[in-house]
């Protein structure tokens, strides 16, 4: 049955969530703009997409969600969006390296505390065999985002720069924030009042007794691991375009932001929709779900690397657009239905540290510092060999992650269900 309060929740949420990774994204975005006017190296570059901004992230992420499990969430997540998007609009007046880097700090302190939770209070608001379009459409923001920053990059960066679009952006942000403030808290669902009053450790307690309890679990966040370190590669993307394919900045820019906006919302839901309709009808688990798409999109995963006037080039990064929608639905569905409803927001919390963390900084810095030596020794083509070096792991890791997952998955929900309640 369809309920406004619901939907209108879900709506405001995923609008914050792209303004979230717009602003996340907008580094990478406009690496062609930023690099050459900071005179930044690619490891720099790496160092501040990467283990600069994620680092405070994920820390502040795990913290925040405990508090998520605790306190008043609407309010946790308008003064994130009011942190980030202040911060934000402050980058605009970086002058090098240093300048950029402390409010890249801040800005991931704030947005720690949208996903941990916006995914716990969306657990109470639906019901589990709808889960997965809700965290889908939640996360349509990280498609929409990126295909908002690199629009934004391509129409706006030439005419307004690149600081005049992080101005803007911030400012918008911030009146948000302000905005939800306002919200009321959803009710928690089947948890005592007395939970709300457990410590930071009690929590902590649960849910290690919960990772070490499901292998599902733990290898669901294994293989999102491994697609992040593949995802932390991809902030040369950009550069890639323009230094190994020649083509205009601000073009690839706009193609890319339409494709992946269009491409990525298709992913956003299809991959939560029919998750949730595969596990209704078929028993399939939300992994497997995953796995088949894996291995269907796997022939087009490199036709992206070929001739950019050819058609199969532009299929490649359609693809792509549409997996990266695809990912997030079934993924956060999954361990929100295998923890108990007391750690929700917690082990949301530790998903983005392991996702993040262990994922996208070392991706972003291996990436950054391998292109600096391949560009200092003159290799050709440096972009392209090291972007297919990160999607070959991914495509020869992630499949098997997947499988072994969905194999543990009922019983291991069934056991986390009888043992936790």
């Amino acid at each position: 049955m369809f309920n406004l309060r619901n939907t209108s929740f879900l709506l405001f949420v995923t609008i914050l969530n792209v303004i979230n990774f717009v602003d996340r994204q907008f580094l990478a975005s406009f690496a062609n703009f930023i690099i050459p006017d900071l005179q930044l190296s690619n490891t720099e570059f790496g160092l501040l997409t990467g283990v600069v901004f994620i680092f405070f992230y994920t820390v502040s992420g795990l913290f925040i969600g405990t508090l998520a499990d605790r306190y008043n969430r609407t309010r946790i997540i308008g003064i994130g969006v009011i942190i980030w998007s202040f911060f934000t609009a402050l980058s605009g007046l970086a002058k090098n390296f240093i300048t950029l880097a402390i409010p890249r700090i801040f800005i991931g302190i704030g947005e720690s505390a949208m996903t941990p939770t916006t995914m716990s209070i969306l657990s109470d608001r639906y019901e589990i065999k709808k889960l997965g379009f809700a965290a889908g459409f939640y996360y349509m923001g990280v498609p929409l985002g990126v295909g908002v920053s690199l629009i934004l990059a391509g129409y706006l960066g030439p005419v307004i720069g690149w600081r005049g679009c992080f101005y803007l952006i911030g400012s918008i942000g911030v009146v948000l924030g302000l905005a939800m403030l306002l919200v009321k808290d959803s009710p928690r669902k089947n948890i005592p009042t007395t939970s709300n009053q457990k410590s930071f450790s009690e929590i902590i307690s649960l849910l290690i007794s919960a990772l070490t309890r499901s292998k599902s679990l733990m290898l669901t966040i294994a293989a999102g691991t491994i697609y992040h370190l593949n995802l932390g590669a991809s902030v040369f993307d950009q550069v890639w375009a323009i230094q190994d394919k020649g083509l205009d900045r601000a073009a690839f820019a706009q193609a890319s932001g339409w494709i992946f906006t269009i491409f990525g919302i298709l992913g956003s839901v299809f991959g939560g929709t029919f998750s949730d309709w595969a596990l209704k009808k078929y028993n399939l688990p939300r992994t497997w779900f995953l796995l088949i798409l894996t291995l269907i999109s796997m022939p087009f995963a490199f036709t992206r690397y070929l001739d950019p006037d050819g058609t199969l080039f532009w299929v490649g990064i359609c693809v792509a657009a549409f997996g990266l929608g695809c990912f997030y639905g079934p993924v956060f569905a999954v361990i929100q239905e295998l923890v108990p409803p007391s750690i929700r927001g917690t082990i949301v919390g530790f998903n983005l540290v392991c996702l993040n963390l262990l994922g996208f900084v070392p991706g972003s810095i291996i990436a950054g510092i391998v292109l600096d030596n391949m560009l200092a020794s003159g290799a050709e083509m440096p972009y392209t060999q090291t972007l297919v070096a990160f999607s070959v792991m991914f495509l020869i890791l992630g499949p098997i992650l997947y499988y072994l997952a969905g194999k543990y998955y009922q019983a291991d929900k069934e056991a986390l269900e009888k043992e936790f309640g």
